[in-house]
């Protein structure tokens, strides 16, 4: 009885305010929308959508819903197709403390392009933004709700830098430590120059601690031994493409032996993939509840760098001079490569990309993630989830799935689903509002009409200025870099 009333007790307290005549308050309704029910793969047309703070309050159709409230902001869709806010599940900042301000002006340009959610898989700046993710959910900085891994776990003087060093289990358990006391949203393990044992012990002990593992894997581990010590997501395509490599346990132990270098064990590696052996190792990742990050826009930029120079990128307006200083790295190293191993980028990319549909097909979960952000030439914040989207359909899979991966494949990796990833009742109010069908034409996701980020309306003027805003701070940087250079 007492579990009875406090059940009906909840109820009430957690119930929109509807007097018993009049009608209920709220902050926002859109009204005439068509919902994209992403999860049914079905349109329901001319509903209304009434919010209040963060939380969608009541969802129906227009006719009966709209009506029952008195809300501070009406929005009339006509008709507009209505999605969840789109998540990009890989993105970096980085590039030094000297960019931090660069960074920093990014974060609009994720909400411009309907992104309202993004995790940060670690780059050298990890603490500020960790500090950026609090103000944002203070409402002190705007941008998308960030979720990040902090500082990744690496061995001894790694490349990258903003790690935590390790080369012992105790130093491991030291690092996760500081992570959960950092309160990092999960955790994020490269393998510059971490042990392989310590790559499978910290992916055991992360797990342990009740956070989710990313990251790369070590060349001398097979993609089974980290799927099997608990890594939640594989990150970048090319990793999930050793599951169809019939001697990639050989190739492992030869690695890490010593007896082959890197070079020619990704040189068996990519010989050795066959896609009929693959879709068994494809089906082990869905077992285990493997979840796959393609970032396929960043690997094909760099794959045909030889045909597309981007020197006339619009987007390189909005990207900070220091930021794009550390795409040359890239591109420096790209431009190095013999006409043939020019082809076998080309032909590494095509057949990587081809994997996409049999991962889906064997019941894989694809999160849609660009790698945007420094040193990922041309790759850029906001757009490249776009594109992305567009990649994910040119190589096989339906614009629903592609909508999917972006929409519902993020909060169901994070265990959110309770809050995001469809337009609900008691779900966050993350909305896109867009001018087409994204169910027909992926390319619809670029039309952006408005942006509901938390509950607040961003129209499509409000968005305009966040691309204008960040074009002027560009266009500034700019000048005092060529003022310095003088």
């Amino acid at each position: 009885m007492k579990k009875l009333f406090a059940a009906l007790l909840t109820i009430l307290v957690l119930a929109p305010s509807v007097p018993a005549t009049g009608k209920g308050k709220a902050d926002l309704v859109i009204r005439h929308a068509t919902i994209v029910d992403v999860e049914k793969e079905r349109l329901i047309p001319d509903q209304a959508v009434v919010t209040a703070g963060d939380r969608i309050l009541a969802v129906g159709p227009d006719a009966e819903i709209a009506g029952e409230w008195n809300a501070a902001r009406s929005l009339d869709a006509g008709n507009r197709y209505l999605i969840p806010g789109l998540w990009d599940m890989h993105v970096h900042f980085g590039g030094g403390p000297d960019l931090i301000a660069e960074n920093q002006a990014l974060l609009p340009l994720y909400v411009a392009h309907g992104i309202t959610t993004v995790r940060d898989c670690s780059g050298d700046l990890p603490y500020d933004v960790l500090s950026w993710r609090q103000q944002i959910a203070d409402g002190k900085l705007f941008g998308p709700t960030l979720l990040s891994s902090g500082p990744k776990i690496e061995g001894i003087k790694p490349v990258w830098k903003g790690t935590l060093e390790t080369g012992s289990e105790a130093e491991v358990d030291q690092a996760i430590a500081k992570l959960k006391d950092l309160k990092v949203d999960f955790v994020k393990i490269t393998d510059s120059t971490l042990k392989p044992e310590l790559f499978l012990y910290a992916v055991k002990q992360a797990r342990a601690a009740g956070l989710n593992t990313s990251g790369h894997i070590p060349m001398a581990l097979t993609l089974g031994q980290a799927v099997d010590a608990g890594l939640s997501s594989v990150e970048h395509l090319d990793y999930a493409l050793n599951a169809g490599v019939k001697d990639e346990a050989a190739i492992a132990a030869d690695y890490a032996a010593g007896r082959i270098d890197r070079a020619e064990a990704s040189r068996r590696l990519d010989q050795g993939y066959d896609p009929a052996f693959a879709v068994q190792g494809f089906r082990h990742l869905a077992e285990k509840g493997v979840f796959v990050t393609p970032t396929l826009n960043g690997s094909r930029i760099i794959a045909y760098l030889d045909r597309e120079d981007h020197a006339k990128d619009e987007y390189l307006a909005y990207i900070g001079p220091g930021l794009r200083k550390t795409y040359e790295w890239r591109v420096q190293r790209a431009a190095k490569a013999t006409p043939e191993q020019v082809q076998a980028r080309h032909e590494q990319f095509e057949v990587t990309a081809a994997v996409l549909p049999l991962l889906q097909k064997a019941g894989v979960t694809i999160i849609g993630g660009t790698d945007a952000g420094f040193l990922n030439s041309f790759n850029y914040p906001g757009i490249g989830l776009h594109d992305e989207l567009s990649l994910y359909v040119r190589y096989g899979l339906t614009p629903a799935q592609a909508l999917a991966s972006v929409t519902r494949a993020g909060p169901a990796w994070f265990g959110k689903l309770d809050r995001y990833g469809s337009v609900t009742v008691g779900k966050v109010a993350d909305l896109v509002l867009l001018n087409g069908n994204p169910m027909e034409d992926i390319a619809a996701t670029r039309a952006i009409h408005a942006v509901v980020l938390r509950g607040q309306v961003q129209d499509r003027g409000a968005l305009d200025n966040m691309m204008s805003d960040t074009r002027a701070k560009v266009a500034a940087w700019d000048k005092q870099a060529q003022a310095g250079g003088k």
